[in-house]
């Protein structure tokens, strides 16, 4: 009898370690993808900023014209790209893979319906098209990462809802799913009107012009009814949700800041620094709120 309660003791042990084990190879992989998705975003700046406009730095110099015309290219796909990665693992890690994958099948087809919809009738957002600089399209229309970064900052926006709405609040759910399609439009008002506002590139062109820094206000009408629809579909579709208290909020945090930052800086370059401030007050504020009297379970500190 001693010997089999031993034997079992010890089999528990190599599960619990073996557990451990697999959490923190987790853990280093999703904190590798965060520095490269932030490595991504920065030869995304280095490619609008310094590459373009300056291309006295690197013409007649084969290696150098290389690394300039990747960073040009590419950076802004890649930045997406790295962005869902991050996401991905990050969701495997802290909430698991069929709440995580869940959420990034129905965040992507959504968006890519909308955003499909859009640049052929003009709805939800308002009159535009998508120009070369963010690659390949879906259909000739819609650059395939788009979808990626509606996954991602949705995610990420989602996850800082679920820790700010009360555990206890009248209708929890609604006011997350509401909270998170506001947090995710927040990014929209700095992140649209810098995208256009630039000379020496635009990422997409306005068929109609609006009062916001020349965006349509149906556009952010338009970002808030999809991140609404997405997000809503996948808090359905998951049946019940994570404890807030046990999510690893310092990546989603990380992910909606720095690309609030991105967007923030090509704002200031291009003259609108007042977008930057609505940022701040409308999206990067109410995000740390997530962490205010925070708590962690023992078993989601890292």
């Amino acid at each position: 009898m001693h010997e089999k309660a031993s034997a079992n003791g010890n089999a528990e042990r190599r599960r619990y370690e073996s557990a451990g084990g697999c959490s923190r190879a987790m853990k280093w992989l999703v904190y590798a993808l965060l520095w490269l998705h932030a490595l991504a975003l920065g030869l995304g700046l280095f490619g609008i900023l310094v590459a373009i406009p300056h291309p006295e730095l690197w013409i007649g110099r084969p290696s150098d014209a290389a690394f300039f015309n990747w960073a040009i290219q590419r950076g802004g796909s890649f930045g997406m790209v790295t962005g869902a990665l991050v996401m991905l693992a990050w969701g495997s890690w802290s909430i698991g893979w069929r709440r995580t994958l869940i959420f990034a099948v129905i965040a992507c087809t959504v968006s890519a319906a909308a955003e499909l919809t859009g640049t052929k009738t003009g709805w939800p957002f308002g009159g535009y098209e998508y120009l070369t600089f963010l690659g390949w399209k879906i259909a000739g229309r819609v650059p395939y990462g788009v979808p990626l970064s509606w996954f991602y900052m949705g995610f990420a926006a989602y996850a800082l809802a679920l820790a700010i709405v009360p555990l206890r609040a009248g209708g929890r759910t609604w006011r997350t799913i509401l909270l998170a399609a506001w947090l995710l439009t927040g990014w929209d008002l700095v992140l649209d009107p810098s995208m256009v506002a630039l000379p020496q590139i635009q990422f997409w062109r306005w068929h109609e012009h609006g009062p916001y820094f020349g965006m349509p206000l149906r556009n952010m009408a338009g970002w808030y009814a999809t991140g609404i629809a997405f997000t809503g579909l996948s808090r359905l579709a998951w049946g019940d949700e994570p404890d807030p208290r046990e999510l690893r909020l310092t990546v989603p945090y990380a992910v909606y800041t720095l690309n609030i930052v991105w967007s923030m800086i090509l704002a200031v370059s291009a003259g609108l620094w007042q977008t930057a401030l609505a940022a701040v007050v409308l999206s990067l504020v109410p995000a740390a709120w997530a962490f205010r009297g925070r708590t962690a379970a023992p078993s989601s500190a890292a």
